[in-house]
């Protein structure tokens, strides 16, 4: 028999909906029942795309004798992370706090009133029963030791949301120490931080590298940032055929992934790619950012434009099935090509992994046919038609689980993800993606200036948090200054002032992750530092930073300047992760223009900029007068484009070219 989740549109909870386990989902109902009880909460966090999520479901969820023991004891409560990142937030740092790690699935156990008094990560079958078999026993026998350890984690997570500030102009001793810091923790064979184990791609660290490397004229960190790219992008946690990354490496040479691909991670890096092709025009980046576009298209786009969330690591109950490859099944696909497929992608008879083959190269198409003396033209064009034909036969294997949810702040990274594509190759196709996402998200997911985090089944749920508005005010700026559509930067005004009403933490300027029209558990978290996404608050900080340029709105830029100054401490001291922070630092520390285009051509010569790269500039642009205040007396009958700097504006230019060598002298 089903239980209550059944009535669930989250593919996660879903999953477990025929579970032997009597879930509840998180809400009022749950939290009741706990209380009329008097049993503890065991809360598990999940999603659908994750791996060890399905082994502990196979394990110990679907186990009838281990559903015993929980509903016996305990108010089961089930949770997709996606959908509910405030409570994930919550129990993630608890375990933090106990255990030093975290990942999911999360497994907590709390009071009634939800104060956590015992959390982890994956258990295997043995060792969750007996868990939960002490915890039923401690509670039932000593409640008072559960209630004062749970009082006393309670007061460390909220703790956890004390940033330090500084409150100073940036310096160049600032610069130097977080230069310093950066590159004494990346690995400097094989790009990315130095670890042991399980690699993340982290775009917004490496987009700090490319920037900071070309602003302060630094070869050692512009190296270091095309050393990352060049390594993932040829790495097995790239798919080399079907285009798109995977969530990390398992190990410190992006070789085996972690086969989930996730929308969050692919809308990023598309940007990071883009702006790194920009900067360096590697054949390799444009490969790359194709790829994967082609994937989002082909595998991830729903019938009204949005993006889905998440694609499974596992088919038919294995991990990674669907990506690897026996050497025969190569043969059999390629026949006489399989030899330097083979040899190019280190596919071999005994396997690279497990028994098998992950696909990945350690050189660039060029230079592996130079090394062996080969045409490069006819290796690499060899190299495409095996890459589809081996796509096409995979076309035939039974698929990853696809989560079919839309989630407004990762549609907005891939949103941004596709108008920086389409500024780095130019193609329509991509801002036609980019303008169908705002249209879905104006249309679908938005109440004025207030917005939902989900979309399923034809409707919209959930009160959006913080890093909702701030992913999606950064993309609908960016789609402004491509497309110069005033539409975009007002809808764009209008999320941000509804978070100004809602979000704000009077303490020391920052945002509150949740509304103050959601109820509160534990704590409000005022998240500033980086994860996988980056700070919400700090995402926002940009866009306040670009709306009080494009507006002239001062309100916006002292709010920005607040913001950084309130966790500047924290920036200096662990500059690693927050670099969101570190980019809007770029912003105050390097010189920072906007660029006006006025005239009937604005938008058609809007692109030609795009041939002089300058990370610190913001455009805005109009064919006909308007009320933006940069354009006010710019828009005349010809063309002009202007370079200005905190309000001194160079005299005008007829072309880009010209204009672009006022900011690049």
């Amino acid at each position: 028999m089903p239980n209550r989740l059944i009535h669930q549109t989250s593919p996660y909870l879903l999953q477990h909906a025929h579970n032997p386990v009597d879930w509840y989902p998180w809400g009022p109902e749950a939290l009741a029942a706990a209380q009329a009880q008097n049993k503890l909460l065991l809360v598990s966090i999940g999603y659908a795309a994750c791996h060890w999520c399905h082994v502990m479901e196979r394990e110990c969820f679907e186990d009838p004798e281990v559903a015993r023991i929980m509903n016996a004891s305990f108010i089961c409560i089930k949770i997709d992370r996606e959908e509910r990142p405030d409570i994930d937030k919550i129990y993630m740092d608890a375990v933090m706090l106990m255990t030093g790690r975290g990942g999911w699935p999360l497994n907590a156990i709390a009071l009634p009133d939800g104060r956590p008094v015992y959390g982890g990560t994956y258990f295997p079958r043995q060792t969750w029963v007996q868990v939960l078999r002490q915890l039923a026993d401690l509670y039932a026998r000593e409640p008072e030791r559960a209630f004062a350890y749970a009082e006393e984690l309670a007061g460390a997570i909220i703790g956890m949301d004390q940033p330090t500030g500084g409150g100073r102009t940036f310096s160049p001793e600032d610069f130097d120490t977080i230069r310093q810091h950066w590159l004494s923790h990346l690995d400097p064979e094989w790009g990315g931080r130095q670890v042991n184990a399980n690699k993340f791609p982290l775009p917004a660290n490496n987009l700090f590298l490319l920037r900071a490397g070309w602003l302060a004229r630094d070869e050692e960190m512009l190296a270091a940032a095309h050393l990352a790219l060049e390594k993932m992008a040829l790495g097995g946690i790239f798919d080399q055929l079907g285009g798109g990354f995977a969530r990390y490496s398992v190990d410190p040479v992006w070789k085996v992934p972690h086969f989930e691909k996730m929308l969050y991670d692919n809308g990023q890096l598309i940007s990071l790619y883009a702006e790194a092709w920009l900067q360096s025009p590697h054949p390799l980046y444009a490969q790359v950012i194709r790829q994967t576009l082609d994937w989002v298209a082909r595998e991830m786009t729903a019938p009204e434009g949005a993006i889905y969330a998440a694609l499974d690591a596992d088919s038919e109950g294995v991990e990674g099935k669907f990506y690897t490859w026996t050497y025969d099944e190569v043969a059999a696909v390629l026949g006489e090509d399989t030899r330097l497929f083979a040899d190019y992608y280190n596919v071999s008879a005994a396997g690279n992994w497990e028994h098998t083959n992950v696909l990945f190269a350690l050189e660039p198409e060029g230079e592996y046919a130079m090394r062996w003396g080969l045409d490069s033209s006819a290796v690499q064009n060899t190299l495409a038609a095996c890459r589809e034909r081996l796509l096409a036969a995979r076309g035939q294997r039974i698929r990853p689980g696809l989560d079919d949810k839309i989630l407004t702040s990762w549609n907005a990274l891939m949103l941004k993800g596709y108008v920086d594509a389409y500024r780095a190759l130019g193609s329509p196709a991509y801002l036609a993606a980019a303008l169908r996402i705002a249209t879905f998200v104006r249309e679908h997911m938005t109440d004025g200036g207030r917005l939902w985090r989900t979309w399923k089944a034809g409707k919209p749920a959930i009160n959006a948090f913080l890093d909702d508005y701030a992913a999606l005010t950064e993309a609908l700026l960016a789609l402004y200054q491509v497309t110069f559509d005033v539409q975009w930067l007002q809808q764009a005004e209008t999320h941000v002032a509804y978070v100004m009403a809602h979000f704000s933490n009077p303490g020391n300027g920052l945002f509150f992750y949740t509304s103050d029209e959601d109820p509160v558990l534990i704590r409000r978290k005022t998240e500033v530092q980086d994860d996988v996404i980056p700070s919400s608050n700090a995402l926002l900080a940009h866009s306040l930073f670009t709306l009080g340029l494009l507006l002239d709105r001062a309100e916006y830029q002292t709010r920005a300047q607040q913001m950084i100054a309130a966790v500047q401490g924290d920036l200096l001291a662990n500059p690693d992760w927050h670099a969101c922070w570190a980019l809007l630092m770029l912003r105050y520390y390097f010189p920072h223009y906007e660029v006006v285009i006025g005239g009937p051509e604005a938008v058609a010569q809007r692109p030609d900029w795009e041939a002089f790269y300058y990370p610190n500039r913001i455009f805005a642009g109009a064919t006909q007068p308007g009320d933006l205040p940069l354009l006010q007396g710019r828009v005349t009958a010809e063309t002009l484009h202007y370079v200005c700097e905190g309000q001194t504006c160079q005299l005008p230019a007829t072309t880009a070219a010209t204009a672009a060598g006022y900011m690049l002298t």
